[in-house]
């Protein structure tokens, strides 16, 4: 019978030979998370329909549809950068992630995955509500032989010598594209994954264009947080992708291209990761440790605008979505896009 970890090698083997696959939805409604702050950062909660506007492709649109998500069940994800420029950080990311597992997850109501790359992507818990089996997939992050879990709990063959420890590359892009793609796309509701890394890719089939394309198809918004061991490497990529492993079931991944080396600036590949996608970019110092920024994005998700619109016009693509408040001072956080 085969394990875990080899269905999830077969699959990105699958992945890896499809070519040009296109993405085909039919779309009546467009939903959007939008969350809203003052000048000071703090949230905005009592605004209501008549204070939003939305422009599709720079056309005013009607909504027609306006909620509160204060408490709708929460599908979300974490994924962990284990490469060997994270090694000395990787302890106080793992202790504050299991904090903020124990107080966002709503055991019986949320559901919360777990994967971990370096030059490859491993699923170490799928969805669960289970806070233990969270905690216990965290402390697996750190050893050079995993166990897999599956949503019940057990557990399967572990990695056994495909990746030889830590270090080695880094497949940032891939984990995006498989958490949205295998994990999150079919899912209903609210959807987000918070990313720690320190931004530097070196080793991933896809571009950061198609990871981003792929949260944006599967609505999932990426909350990145650099925590950058500056001493520990360069900034230096491989500009083209490396030999990072697939998911558990259909998609698309590109083909490797040439490689070539180039400057990367983790930073702004965040950045750009989390604003078109409708998440948000933090960044771990001694002013704002990793616990503080856990629980502002907390605070976040618990506290979106669902608004919903029928587009005017029904083209093929990708559409820019623009989403304001009328009311002056506040800043307004939500996704730049979607596809058809």
């Amino acid at each position: 019978m085969l394990s875990r970890r080899h269905l999830l090698y077969l699959a990105g083997v699958s992945l890896a030979r499809a070519q040009d696959t296109q993405f085909s939805t039919s779309v009546n409604v467009v939903n959007v998370l939008a969350s809203v702050r003052d000048s000071k950062g703090k949230i905005i909660h009592d605004l209501i329909q008549e204070d939003f506007t939305i422009q599709e492709d720079g056309r005013p649109q009607s909504i027609r549809y306006f909620s509160q998500q204060s408490d709708l069940p929460l599908t979300l994800g974490l994924l962990l950068d284990t490469s060997g420029s994270q090694t000395r950080v990787l302890e106080r990311e793992r202790n504050a992630s299991y904090e903020f597992f124990e107080h966002i997850l709503r055991e019986g109501k949320d559901k919360a995955f777990l994967i971990h790359f370096d030059r490859e992507v491993e699923l170490l818990q799928d969805l669960t509500s289970s806070r233990k089996d969270l905690e216990a997939a965290l402390r697996d992050a750190e050893r050079p032989q995993l166990n897999r879990r599956s949503p019940g709990g057990g557990g399967s063959q572990g990695r056994g010598q495909g990746r030889g420890g830590f270090g080695g590359g880094t497949a940032m892009y891939d984990a995006i594209f498989l958490a949205a793609d295998e994990l999150l796309k079919k899912q209903q509701g609210r959807k987000a994954v918070v990313l720690l890394s320190d931004g530097v890719d070196n080793a991933s089939k896809t571009s950061i264009g198609g990871a981003i394309e792929s949260a944006q198809r599967a609505d999932m918004l990426v909350y990145s947080i650099r925590f950058a061991d500056d001493g520990s490497r360069s900034p230096v990529s491989f500009g083209a992708p490396g030999i990072g492993r697939g998911g558990r079931r259909g998609g698309r991944y590109p083909q490797p291209q040439t490689q070539r080396r180039v400057p990367v600036d983790g930073k702004k590949i965040l950045e750009r990761i989390s604003q078109e996608t409708g998440g948000g970019y933090y960044e771990v110092s001694s002013k704002l440790p990793l616990d503080k920024i856990y629980d502002q994005i907390e605070e976040e998700l618990r506290n979106q605008y669902s608004l919903g619109y029928t587009p005017d016009q029904r083209n093929g693509g990708y559409h820019k979505i623009l989403v304001a408040v009328k009311r002056k001072g506040l800043t307004v956080r939500a996704r730049d896009g979607y596809y058809t």
